[in-house]
């Protein structure tokens, strides 16, 4: 009996003895990772904490809306200055010659709701390439017979007032001509579009890149100072610009005449100008007015503007449906503009341009 309990005895120091060996295994196996751990952590590069900065978002069009844009026929005789509006809410206007030594214009709209766009004049066939190159629904008064005719077989889904009720002749304007009194608004061109059953998405491209950060295009190569651009388009024509720089945008000019909103009464600003020459000619179609084409299916050059400075560009339009490709010039790559509305000015070839 006394040999069995000191032989229990015995065991339970040795049990004792092998807790406290495994207690110590364990422990100093924790120390070790835990060691280890450490060393890892100090020894690895420490990551500098990630700023998250909100993206900028482009202002000028929505870039998540899929919405097709409408481009109107804007009347720019002498006979309406002053009464012409809604342009500023164009994100893009084209400006080019017609018969008699004036211009008319081409404004593109694209989720805007603008009370009053005017003055609505008829097409003329070259603004068709610039109709298909933004994917728009085209709005006009009246037409030439050669805008009659391609309307109809490149299938262009146009608004006149030959098959819609979208234009009002405001006879409040009693001191100019029937004719040059036509306005329309957004609603009604929605309108008359969705009555006549056309598309009214896009998955076309917008014409041009933006960039919501300010460009410096001080650092392109061959920039120039561009506080003053002057754009002739005829001995009676001349589109000019003044740079404003505490508003980073160009007053715009027609005949050295401040260029305003009938509604508004605030002069037309624009934050881009893209500049370039095509070659203009008179159809041999009859008409005694001077109908006039244009070769501007081709390529050349031309100056982007903005913010006080000019870069040189080159422009590319390979067919009538086509998007025209601009790059700048130095390095051929695609063009970048500031995020605000851009007019294009395709001036005639026999015409001078200055920038300074």
């Amino acid at each position: 009996m006394h040999k069995e309990k000191k032989r229990k005895r015995k065991l339970s120091k040795k049990a004792k003895i092998i807790i406290v060996v495994f207690l110590l295994i364990v422990i100093g196996v924790l120390s070790c990772v835990l060691l280890m751990q450490d060393k890892e952590k100090k020894e690895a590069p420490q990551k500098k904490k990630e700023i998250t900065k909100e993206e900028k978002k482009i202002q000028i069009v929505d870039l998540s809306s899929n919405s097709r844009p409408y481009a109107v026929m804007i009347n720019n005789n002498k006979a309406v200055w002053g009464y012409q509006a809604g342009l500023q809410d164009a994100y893009i206007t084209y400006e080019m010659i017609v018969e008699g030594g004036i211009t008319r214009m081409m404004a593109l709209f694209r989720d805007k709701d603008t009370a009053r766009i005017a003055s609505v004049r008829s097409s003329r066939h070259y603004y068709l390439d610039y109709v298909l190159e933004n994917d728009a629904i085209y709005a006009h008064i009246g037409w030439s017979p050669q805008a009659q005719s391609d309307i109809k077989s490149l299938g262009i889904n146009n608004i006149s007032a030959d098959n819609s009720s979208a234009f009002t002749w405001d006879k409040s304007l009693r001191n100019i001509a029937t004719e040059h009194r036509a306005y329309t608004t957004m609603e009604k061109l929605k309108q008359a579009a969705e009555k006549k059953g056309y598309r009214t998405t896009s998955d076309k491209d917008l014409l041009l890149t933006y960039q919501a950060e300010p460009l410096d295009l001080v650092s392109y190569e061959g920039a120039i100072p561009a506080n003053t651009v002057r754009i002739p388009y005829s001995s009676g024509h001349l589109t000019s610009y003044g740079y404003d720089a505490e508003n980073k945008v160009y007053k715009r000019y027609q005949n050295n005449t401040e260029h305003k909103d009938y509604v508004t009464g605030q002069q037309y600003t624009a934050k881009n100008i893209i500049t370039y020459k095509v070659h203009n000619y008179t159809l041999n179609d009859g008409y005694a007015g001077g109908r006039q084409g244009l070769n501007n299916i081709g390529s050349g050059e031309g100056y982007y503007i903005s913010e006080g400075y000019a870069i040189p560009i080159t422009w590319k339009k390979t067919s009538r449906s086509s998007q025209t490709e601009y790059r700048v010039k130095a390095t051929g790559e695609e063009l970048v503009v500031n995020d605000g509305n851009t007019f294009i000015q395709i001036q005639p070839d026999s015409q001078s341009l200055t920038i300074e």
